[in-house]
């Protein structure tokens, strides 16, 4: 039996990924790095990204009305998630190359681990940049702009965990953008509405990346890393029923300042219950000891964030 150093490196999976990821399984092995440093191996990244893009479709639609460019939207935000989140997975390995050689696990991504080189991986970085650019040129002007100003704080975010303890807000302003964007698409402006989903977004991925951040919470802190996790300590139980308290709240804010009637407004409020519910059922399963649990717990925001945009859709829809 082959022990891993005869195993070649494209056939080593990264420590965190799903067991049964489709990038191990299905893709070439020639192509298995630079899946990996994208983190297609670990597409809930891609989720947490693509959703708060469809609150913003769902927002306008409430605001104003469905219209059939509105799927192109969903469609556009779809794959400019996949490119962006992966330039931005890119754009962290190559700056933190250093410090995941240094982290049990991530000591297993690709360029720390010798998959790819750090020339190739601004390579790849380029190509995914240009390919998410040529998308946003499909969704006029206000959101070109937005989609530029972007990229500011995708460039900040890898150094934030080096001056601040809080990272996972910087996170939060750049996975959060697409709510702006997406509405910015259909509108073309910007109003209250988006801006407090905006923050809704930022407090959501606090509360859940915080989770996700004490499975390095000791690593961090013998390299000197920051984060929230290390931040609220023993505390952190109460400090992420705070942040899902403040996502909740700002995202009923959001929907009133969309204006919806009747229906459209139950069905909104409908959805917001029900993120609120996921919210208190991974509070009560959370134990920052458990790091496989934290993990479990951080993939399960997908079906935070999906049962709020399916709502909303369907609220605008009505």
């Amino acid at each position: 039996m082959q022990t891993d150093r005869q195993t070649p490196e494209a056939h080593r999976s990264v420590a965190d990924a799903p067991p049964d990821n489709w990038v191990d399984r299905h893709a070439p092995p020639a192509w298995r790095p630079w899946l990996r440093l994208s983190r297609a191996d670990r597409p809930i990244g891609t989720w947490l990204l693509l959703l708060p893009c469809w609150w913003g479709v769902g927002l306008a639609m409430i605001a104003d009305a469905p219209t059939w460019f509105d799927l192109w939207i969903v469609i556009a935000c779809a794959l400019g998630a996949i490119l962006m989140r992966g330039a931005g997975c890119t754009w962290n390995d190559i700056t933190d190359r250093d410090i995941d050689a240094k982290v049990s696990r991530t000591r297993s991504r690709p360029i720390p681990s010798g998959q790819v080189t750090v020339r190739g991986a601004v390579l790849w970085l380029v190509a995914q940049c240009l390919a998410g650019f040529v998308i946003l040129l499909t969704l006029g002007t206000a959101a070109i702009w937005l989609g530029v100003a972007s990229l500011a704080l995708v460039a900040i975010y890898p150094f934030a965990k080096r001056f601040t303890w809080w990272p996972q807000l910087f996170l939060g302003l750049a996975f959060n953008w697409g709510v702006l964007l997406a509405w910015a698409a259909h509108m073309g402006n910007i109003a209250p509405a988006p801006v407090l989903a905006y923050l809704a977004g930022i407090a959501w991925t606090i509360f859940y990346d915080t989770i996700y951040a004490h499975q390095d919470a000791e690593d961090d802190a013998l390299i000197g890393v920051k984060s929230t996790a290390r931040l609220f300590g023993r505390d952190s139980k109460r400090w992420l029923g705070r942040f899902g308290v403040a996502a909740t709240a700002l995202l009923v804010l959001s929907v009133l300042a969309a204006r919806p009637e009747g229906p459209a407004l139950v069905l909104a409020l409908m959805g917001i219950g029900g993120f609120a519910a996921h919210l208190s059922w991974q509070l009560k399963r959370f134990d920052m000891t458990d790091s496989a649990g934290c993990l479990r717990l951080f993939r399960a925001n997908r079906d935070s964030g999906l049962i709020v945009a399916l709502f909303l859709a369907l609220a605008g829809l009505v």
